[in-house]
């Protein structure tokens, strides 16, 4: 691999998600996933399609707070990013007080640009 890869790199673009989520845009959330991006999550496995229609009613994330991120460098140009993140969901989507889980995100660099390919979140209780 020609360059090291750095956490921060990987807590950005995952930043950038959860931003996207907090804000409702779903055009930002578009361009951060792959098109051919699964995710796996308590209600089952979602797609691309999946990912961005949830937000057609506006913002599902109030708060987010993303912390103990590891990154494994899976392959040239494709890494794992796992963190532990704290959230709550906005009024509209059912608050239910904070959340917290870890996930683990794999993104991958094509023409130059990274997009997310593959995220599972794993509730933490405890």
């Amino acid at each position: 691999m020609n360059q090291p890869y750095v956490v921060e790199e990987f807590l950005d673009l995952e930043r950038a998600v959860w931003k996207a989520l907090k804000d409702g845009d779903a055009e930002a959330d578009a361009l951060l996933l792959a098109d051919d991006f699964r995710g796996v999550y308590a209600t089952g496995v979602a797609t691309k399609s999946d990912h961005v229609a949830q937000l057609s009613s506006g913002p599902t994330v109030s708060w987010y707070e993303l912390s103990k991120a590891e990154i494994m460098v899976l392959a040239e140009d494709l890494v794992l990013l796992m963190y532990l993140v704290r959230w709550t969901r906005t009024a509209s989507r059912g608050h239910s007080g904070l959340e917290t889980m870890y996930v683990s995100s794999i993104w991958r660099r094509r023409h130059g640009t990274w997009t997310n390919v593959f995220s599972q979140d794993t509730d933490h209780r405890g």
